[in-house]
């Protein structure tokens, strides 16, 4: 008798963008493809190229596209009827919900944003088979205070980066983010101010380069633009706007520092989905063995141990003042170097990751 073809299939509203949410959802959708599960997306776009170009998955060779089902919410028994098909379903929270048939149901949380998870009696009803999954403890201790009680699934660094941080340091600061400045905006604009602060309060800094590097999309092209006439073509200022993943993982190996400014000045407690909700890219910077400065905010402010594996700061100048300071430091420097390294490669290897997907995967549908 022929196997029964095993299928998950993916529904994210965001999949376009690109980031690192997309990322982590396929990453997890990968271990399921080395599994020998057929991997189904739902999306008008055949996006296979970008998501190769963008992404280092271990297995998935091949994404299957079907018909985005989910753009009329007027039929929902057909939704019901066609993730029927399906051993597994993910959907990445936008607000909606949806009666699924498929075995096993999991909804993706990457945004800690109450109103995505209105568990009012209808929404109860389409939840009655589905769990949800959290991208990071930030995530999971917000959506714990809204009644969702979430398995954490930190996403992982990749192996690549683990190896490839011998490079010889230039003198860069690399920041690392989707030009954007709605929802959790990582602040390139107030990176390029206090870039020019720094370099006119330090001869150390005189001849230090910014390099900005993230995706872009068509929307955000006008505020691409303004942070380029903020820079006002100062040749030290370097955009990198959608740059291959070799090319980024040659940027973490060259760069001496790393600074992210994502959720500066917001409240966390009155918007915890504008801050930084995990933050790969830091985790990314550290591996690769740069002196990893970050907003003490969200995410980054429960991996990094200020002064051991990374910075803390919560404002300008308490970041440029830190960075002078450590910059002569050569012991305290090589000390949070190689402390940053190895509480990466504790807390976050494809290992670890792998491990945990594979508990999702533990009870075989029939």
């Amino acid at each position: 008798m022929k196997n029964k073809i095993k299928r998950v299939a993916l529904y994210n509203p965001y999949l376009d963008t690109l980031g690192g949410g997309e990322k982590h959802i396929l990453s997890i959708l990968d271990v399921f493809a080395e599994q020998g599960y057929e991997i189904n997306i739902f999306w008008d776009k055949n996006l296979s190229k970008k998501i190769k170009e963008r992404f280092a998955l271990q297995c998935i060779n091949t994404l299957k596209y079907l018909p985005n089902i989910f753009k009329n919410s007027s039929f929902p028994l057909q939704t019901l009827k066609n993730l029927s098909v399906f051993d597994y379903f993910f959907y990445v929270a936008d607000g909606s919900y949806f009666f699924s048939g498929a075995k096993n149901n999991f909804v993706f949380c990457m945004v800690p944003d109450k109103r995505l998870y209105n568990l009012n009696f209808l929404n109860r009803l389409k939840l009655w088979n589905y769990k949800f999954i959290s991208n990071s403890p930030y995530t999971t201790k917000q959506l714990t205070k809204w009644g969702v009680n979430p398995i954490t699934i930190p996403p992982y660094i990749d192996d690549k980066l683990f190896t490839n941080n011998q490079n010889k340091k230039e003198r860069v600061i690399l920041s690392v983010g989707r030009f954007f400045s709605h929802l959790h905006s990582k602040r390139q604009d107030l990176m390029i101010k206090s870039f020019k602060i720094l370099k006119r309060k330090s001869k150390e800094f005189a001849d230090y380069k910014l390099i900005l590097a993230g995706g872009l999309m068509k929307e955000d092209q006008k505020y691409f633009n303004q942070l380029k006439s903020l820079a006002k073509n100062d040749s030290s200022i370097i955009f990198k706007p959608n740059v291959e993943l070799y090319e980024l993982y040659e940027l973490y190996g060259l760069s001496t520092y790393y600074w992210h400014f994502t959720g500066y000045g917001i409240d966390e407690e009155k918007n915890p989905e504008l801050v930084e909700h995990f933050g790969i890219a830091p985790l990314e910077a550290m591996i690769s063995g740069c002196l990893t400065f970050c907003y003490s905010a969200g995410g980054p402010k429960e991996l990094i141990i200020d002064d051991k594996n990374g910075f803390l700061f919560s404002d300008v100048n308490e970041l440029i003042d830190k960075i002078i300071r450590i910059d002569s430091n050569k012991s305290l420097k090589e000390k949070v170097i190689e402390n940053g390294k190895q509480f990466v490669k504790k807390n976050f290897s494809y290992q670890m990751f792998r491990s945990k997907v594979m508990e999702l995967i533990k009870v075989r549908p029939k």
